[in-house]
């Protein structure tokens, strides 16, 4: 299929396959290993902080450990071998141990020009171990760093000088272990979270969406609506309302159809309709001729009504293409517009129905005459046939009254009839829907509504006390232009 302006239809441009990584179950799996991946990251910086102050700490504890040794020798510089082994032992380039009143150099080694960074152990923050922790990853490993703490309860303090990179390495060396153990988090966790959402999530949306692809394919087969999963969750109402959906569709499909079906039966009625009225038209032609008094009354009536009918013929058709002509308004004489509708209704005094005219003489309405002359015939008539069906009034009546307010005409047709049944009411107006009686198309009501609308005017069913059906059309004067204003004035 094609569309107007000639590109493919929605069903028939290729629908792209859907793959791992771009359908729903890829991002749901990498989605998920992402938010743990950054939880664990959440976690990562403390963790990495804290480890690097317990390095630390473990560095001071050995060396307060050996210090103890070491304050127990005479007050003298230890041998060089001494030294370098409890360096060595320590992993440091310098200890130094400071009292109230004293400090000694325990052991030192290449005691290095200058200090690059000093850290106290006694009182960190955890913002400052943080910062602390990420220089050092980020910056560190060619510095020489001081640190220094109390050695356990005492008021003895240790200072360490040492070599950055050893802490770097091991900063590193941990940091890559919690990334590997945090991608086995992130994939263990994540794995039963996909397969559970792929349950109840990706595997109902991938029905619904091959249903609606095999709906798309052929919408008339009965076969290819959705049968709803019957749960209670949200994508469980979703395939009940598209169930639903489809079902009306598949109706108004149905409708569409008969619709069509209509038209080409109509279209060869209406082609037949008119060479038949044609020599209707020719013989009353004839009768124009006849001297009789009463013909010479009655031809232009006739003629009149079979030039309707050869009009009337073209309503179905017109209103199959959705479009009316364009409304030729002048200001036309209601009443006797009014009357003509009485004479073609042909309601004579033999008829237990009346047909009562309330409009005003010099009563003028901006129109289109055989437009609004449509309107009104097709709602006097419906009024017409209700009250044919209704044997309970003793006398009815079809009431046309007429009421200029301002630049606005009101027209009323009201009938004391049975009223108009709820289902008519339902579909007021909607055609082939909106019939009264049986066996109706509902086409004058949507006729007469198209028209109204054409003038920029309104219809609308009245609610009213007593029984019956009113009717009530409104028509606003076209705005005057201001030229043309002036050209009247002068």
């Amino acid at each position: 299929m094609v569309d107007r302006d000639g590109t493919p239809s929605l069903t028939e441009k290729p629908v792209p396959a859907v793959g791992f990584l771009s359908g729903l179950s890829g991002r749901l799996l990498l989605v998920t290993a992402i938010f743990v991946l950054i939880a664990e990251v959440l976690i990562f910086v403390p963790s990495v902080a804290n480890m690097r102050l317990q390095w630390l700490r473990d560095r001071l504890n050995t060396a307060a450990a050996a210090s103890v040794v070491i304050e127990g020798l005479p007050d003298h510089e230890l041998p060089r071998p001494v030294q370098e082994e409890t360096l060595m032992a320590t992993g440091t380039k310098a200890i130094i141990l400071k009292r109230e009143d004293a400090s000694r150099m325990v052991a030192a080694v290449d005691m290095p020009p200058s200090i690059d960074a000093q850290y106290d152990l006694s009182d960190v923050s955890t913002l400052t171990a943080v910062y602390d922790a990420f220089d050092t990853l980020l910056f560190g490993g060619e510095r020489v760093i001081r640190v220094f703490g109390p050695v356990g309860e005492s008021s003895t303090r240790i200072e360490l000088l040492l070599d950055e990179r050893a802490l770097r390495r091991a900063m590193l060396g941990y940091a890559r272990n919690v990334f590997i153990l945090s991608m086995i988090i992130s994939v263990v966790t994540a794995s039963p979270i996909f397969f559970a959402l792929n349950r109840l999530l990706i595997r109902p949306i991938r029905r619904m969406t091959a249903n609606i692809q095999e709906f798309a394919a052929d919408p008339s087969n009965p076969a290819r609506v959705l049968e709803p999963s019957g749960g209670r969750d949200e994508i469980a109402v979703a395939g009940i309302h598209l169930a639903a959906m489809q079902q009306t569709l598949q109706r108004t499909l149905k409708e569409q159809k008969n619709l069509a079906d209509l038209g080409l039966a109509v279209s060869k009625i209406n082609h037949d309709m008119r060479n038949i009225l044609s020599s209707a038209q020719l013989m009353s032609d004839r009768l124009s001729d006849v001297d009789d008094p009463v013909v010479k009354r009655v031809a232009p009536k006739l003629l009149r009504s079979i030039d309707r009918a050869v009009g009337y013929t073209n309503e179905v058709l017109s209103y199959g293409r959705m479009r009316e002509p364009e409304p030729r308004r002048r200001f036309v004489a209601l009443r006797p517009l009014v009357q003509e509708v009485s004479e073609v209704l042909a309601l004579d005094s033999r008829s237990d129905i009346d047909f009562v005219a309330q409009v005003e003489p010099g009563l003028q309405v901006d129109a289109d005459s055989e437009q609004l002359f449509r309107v009104i015939h097709n709602l006097c008539r419906n009024a017409v046939e209700a009250l044919s069906q209704d044997s309970g009034a003793e006398r009815r009546t079809v009431l046309v009254t007429g009421l200029r307010t301002g630049s606005v005409v009101s027209i009323a047709i009201d009938d004391n009839g049975p009223g108009m049944p709820a289902k008519a009411r339902e579909n007021l107006f909607a055609a082939f829907r909106g019939s009264v009686r049986s066996g109706g198309t509902g086409l004058g009501l949507a006729i007469a509504r198209e028209l109204v609308l054409a003038h920029g005017g309104t219809i609308a069913l009245v609610e009213k006390p007593t029984p019956g059906t009113l009717f009530r059309i409104e028509l606003p004067d076209r705005p005057v232009p201001l030229d043309a204003f002036r050209h009247r004035a002068s």
